[in-house]
């Protein structure tokens, strides 16, 4: 009897369970389909998308779902900060500005600074808290800072988002947080990336620090496994939300090779920066050798509607048709510094002097940023008089070269006296109502003293030789928009070397002075005796 009852319960209680499993599954599935229900559009996690370019040229070397629209998160602050960097150029604000913060930019959800309402803090300070631990209050002061509220700031942002041509991008705010219609793609934040690094090289190293002072307190940046795991990489952004996933634009160089590489949609930090690393590997394969640097086209400044801004003589037009003001710009370039040839003489024979061609042509703005200092900040008090001294001696020198240069110049049967170190006369100017728009013909020699090029800045004394020319060209390196064209030169003092860059206008060397003295850098201006 006992094995009867056992034989027929046993039946029924594998039923139960049975049915016990399919009512959990069951359940299960009515949860998800709920949650799937109540939760916000887009709250899911993103399709995976990636990009690969070579830097260089713009040349797609991979991509993969590249168009499709997605949440950007805070790659969205690559923007803000591009923006900010084109509002510092142009004179709309200074790094040194003290910004209030507002209610809405403190209560920003994390990650954050931990702003407080009513706080003030230098402009610089959110532009390093932004791009260095990715805060979203440091964003949003920025964007109300700039253009009055967020909502205008993110309208400016898509308005300078299609002037770089990504067309498929549309922001809502500044910081990245998920938002309807606040979308962007790989292309076109690998797009944003490239104008970041080419366009405003000055601020790129932001991206590689592995920590930053934040004004506040020292924060960490968010990139910095893969900064310090991946050889060459030197930025650029990360980003997270539930909806977008773990995003990352990264760039390295190696050699003669820069490649950026953008994914969408990881599933983790860690595996997000595998993949970002495999696609690097993968850029550097595919990319050649050599390749010409193609620098992108930097789109018209968009500034703030009705508010539009223009430099003075760049032709730039103010955008939507706003009158705007003018910003004139100290040092701003209007023609071209390479060396003009000299005129034939009016004596039978004279041979023209040709000048030793400058290979670029310098651009001047009025940006400073802080970067590592590439002088000791406690270099000793330069002798100005044998500062003085050595510029002197160095202008004399060129101008003995292009006085013996005419006189080699000319023919025997009728040689010309030499009259010292003189300047040389110039041509009379053309008439007035000579169509002929030609510069003053002047004569020109490698150090040149046309045009005002009579001064120059030293950055210190050094040691030895090796030490003082290793800084210039640091300094050099780290500050091409100024110093570009100038004469590098160590003078050598009873006191050590001096580092000097030579043959600037007094208006490019005291610019130059402002942007090495923001980045702690040691520099005084010297000029003719």
């Amino acid at each position: 009897m006992a094995d009867i009852v056992q034989v027929t319960r046993t039946p029924l209680i594998r039923a139960g369970r049975a049915c016990s499993r399919l009512g959990r599954w069951v359940l299960g599935l009515v949860i998800f389909l709920s949650m799937v229900a109540t939760a916000p559009p887009g709250a899911m996690a993103a399709p995976y998308a990636a990009m690969v370019i070579d830097a260089r040229t713009g040349e797609v070397l991979h991509s993969r779902n590249a168009d499709t629209r997605l949440h950007p998160a805070s790659l969205t602050k690559m923007m803000t900060l591009y923006i900010a960097f084109e509002a510092v150029r142009n004179g709309e604000i200074s790094l040194d500005t003290k910004v209030k913060i507002s209610r809405n930019a403190a209560s920003e959800q994390p990650s954050k600074l931990g702003l407080k309402t009513g706080q003030r803090i230098a402009f610089r300070y959110l532009i390093r808290a932004a791009a260095v631990k990715s805060a979203n209050d440091a964003a949003t002061a920025i964007g109300e800072t700039l253009a009055g509220s967020e909502a205008a700031f993110a309208r400016r942002m898509t308005r300078t988002a299609k002037a770089l041509g990504m067309s498929r991008t549309t922001f809502k705010n500044a910081h990245g947080l998920t938002q309807k219609g606040h979308m962007s793609t790989a292309r076109d934040m690998t797009t944003l990336g490239r104008h970041l690094l080419y366009d405003y090289p000055e601020y790129y190293n932001l991206f590689s620090r592995r920590s930053t002072d934040a004004g506040v307190r020292k924060v960490p940046n968010t990139n910095r496994r893969l900064l310090a795991a991946y050889r060459g990489a030197d930025g650029i952004k990360t980003g997270y939300t539930r909806a977008a996933g773990f995003n990352l634009v990264a760039s390295a160089e190696r050699g003669n090779e820069r490649v950026i590489a953008t994914v969408f949609g990881g599933k983790s930090s860690t595996s997000r920066n595998a993949k970002v690393a495999e696609l690097l590997d993968l850029g550097f394969r595919r990319a050649p050798s050599r390749a010409k640097l193609r620098r992108p086209a930097r789109p018209p400044y968009q500034g703030n509607r009705g508010l539009g801004t223009q430099l003075a003589g760049a032709g730039d037009s103010t955008p939507n048709g706003a009158a705007g003001k003018t910003i004139r710009v100290s040092g701003l370039v209007k023609t071209s510094l390479r060396p003009k040839g000299r005129p034939a003489s009016a004596e039978p024979g004279t041979a023209t002097l040709l000048a030793e061609a400058q290979t670029n042509t310098p651009t001047a703005d009025a940006l400073t940023t802080e970067t590592p200092s590439a002088a000791s900040d406690d270099a000793p008090k330069l002798d100005r008089d044998v500062l003085q001294a050595s510029i002197t001696a160095a202008i004399a020198e060129a101008e003995v070269i292009a006085a013996v240069a005419e006189q080699a110049s000319t023919p025997i049967a009728k040689p010309r006296p030499f009259v010292g170190l003189r300047p040389m006369a110039r041509p009379a100017r053309l008439a007035e109502n000579q169509t002929t728009a030609e510069p003053e013909p002047v004569v020109v020699t490698r150090l040149s003293t046309s045009g005002g090029r009579y001064w120059g800045i030293n950055v210190g004394r050094y040691g030895s030789r090796y030490q003082a020319e290793k800084v210039l060209l640091r300094t050099a390196l780290a500050e091409m928009a100024t110093l570009d064209g100038s004469l590098r030169k160590v003078v050598r003092t009873p006191r050590g070397f001096d580092a000097n860059f030579l043959g600037m206008t007094k208006e490019s060397a005291a610019l130059a002075c402002r942007r090495l003295s923001a980045r702690n850098i040691t520099c005084e201006t010297v000029g003719p005796s």
